[in-house]
């Protein structure tokens, strides 16, 4: 079965730039100076207050991966490869063209809380831009097309506490990219025109990811046919 990871990489639109009906309506709960800061920081996490700046996608199997990233620079940035990673740049559109174009070919994808945040933000940015998926995103949750390893590791939910990608590379002994970087400061990096320093972050995070599936896959997820074998 062919394997591909992802992840996606969002930054928000300004808060003063909403219209005043979009920020009476963000801000309708927010009783605290504390709270209107945290609504004019959380517009990264939506995808009609956001917008997609980096997609990741590596293949487990073989090491090899791209990173397509917004680079909205006067002279255009030619595409290169570093540690088994091919960088390109391109619009919001045309890096969402890409990741459809790539994921087609594959049979499985994995994602780290993807089903809650990746899968329906590239959609809804695909959709706003016009783009057709070229397939299923949200298929069956128990299924095995999409393997979101936050479901995995929480057992659908059965565990009280749903520790973040960062947390689980601590804990497992993981390199985590969030040393360096967090998401939080991506839409900052971008206002500073550090694409290819969201790119590479980006790439930290599916290689992360990639080594959690490691630990998942050969310590804790049990195969069709183990499961056959221990019901007889």
């Amino acid at each position: 079965m062919s394997r591909i990871i992802f992840d996606i990489e969002t930054a928000g639109r300004d808060f003063d730039s909403l219209e005043p009906q979009m920020q009476e309506y963000f801000l309708r709960f927010a009783e605290t100076d504390e709270d209107v800061a945290a609504v004019r920081d959380s517009l990264s996490f939506y995808p009609l207050t956001g917008e997609i700046v980096a997609i990741g996608m590596l293949n487990p199997d073989s090491g090899k991966g791209a990173v397509y990233f917004q680079a909205p620079l006067e002279e255009p940035m030619l595409p290169f490869e570093e540690d088994g990673m091919r960088y390109e740049s391109g619009t919001e559109k045309e890096i969402i063209e890409k990741f459809w174009q790539t994921i087609k070919s594959y049979d499985q994808f994995i994602t780290f809380n993807g089903r809650c945040f990746d899968c329906p933000y590239i959609l809804v940015r695909g959709a706003l831009h016009k783009v057709r998926p070229t397939r299923e995103l949200m298929p069956n949750r128990y299924g095995v097309a999409h393997i979101d390893l936050l479901d995995q590791l929480t057992f659908f939910g059965a565990t009280r506490r749903r520790f973040s990608l960062d947390m689980w590379c601590r804990f497992l002994g993981i390199r985590s990219p969030k040393e360096e970087t967090t998401g939080h400061e991506v839409k900052e990096l971008f206002k500073a025109g550090k694409y290819l320093e969201i790119a590479r972050y980006c790439a930290g995070d599916i290689r992360a990811t990639k080594e959690v599936l490691d630990y998942w896959d050969k310590y804790m997820r049990f195969s069709p046919q183990e499961r056959k074998n221990n019901a007889c």
